[in-house]
């Protein structure tokens, strides 16, 4: 497999990383460097760990995975973008931002946008490639976009504070729709 090739798949698979960024960038108040990079490294992370761990599962699991793997990512999009929307009608604003790095947020959100990876690692198994130098580049994009998402989400929801959770929460929702409506071939991006 070609690095044209590798690039082009490290882009699509972190797209869904990069909207989470930007959702995690419109929630926070101000905009910190290490709220980026942690969001980055979460991101780049279980981007580079699904495909490895998909391609040493390989053919033995991967009918199992696709039959479920689109459930638990628009599960765990729902619950925390439903979650992002109720906070954002919490009339408390004691400067707490919910634009939060805590392991539970954050693990749980890699794991939600890294769902697809695996499957790549499962095609990785069957066609020659270099699945370390595979998943460097998949995470280092994923890691650039995420960074970027945060920076792009917090320039716009400094402006628009109010609305931010509520667009946020939607978005989240709307990107578990889109996972599940892809699997089953109703909608395809």
């Amino acid at each position: 497999m070609d690095l044209i090739t590798l690039i082009g798949i490290g882009i699509s698979l972190s797209m869904d990383a990069f909207s989470v960024s930007i959702c995690k960038g419109l929630t926070t108040k101000r905009f910190y460097l290490n709220t980026a990079l942690i969001c980055g490294l979460w991101f780049g992370f279980f981007q580079a760990l699904m495909p490895v761990i998909g391609y040493f599962v390989g053919i033995h699991f991967s009918n199992l995975i696709s039959t479920f793997d689109h459930w638990i990512a628009f599960g765990l999009l729902l619950i925390i973008g439903a979650n992002m929307i109720r906070e954002s009608f919490n009339d408390n604003d004691d400067g707490s931002d919910n634009g939060s790095t805590k392991f539970k947020t954050m693990f749980v959100l890699a794991v939600a946008t890294s769902i697809d990876a695996l499957a790549v690692g499962v095609t990785f198994a069957f066609i020659q490639v270099n699945i370390w130098f595979a998943v460097t580049i998949i995470g280092l994009i994923t890691f650039a976009f995420s960074v970027c998402g945060v920076m792009i989400g917090n320039f716009f929801g400094a402006r628009f504070h109010k609305s931010a959770g509520v667009i946020g929460g939607c978005i989240l929702i709307i990107l578990g729709v889109k996972i599940l409506l892809e699997h089953f071939e109703i909608f395809k991006l």
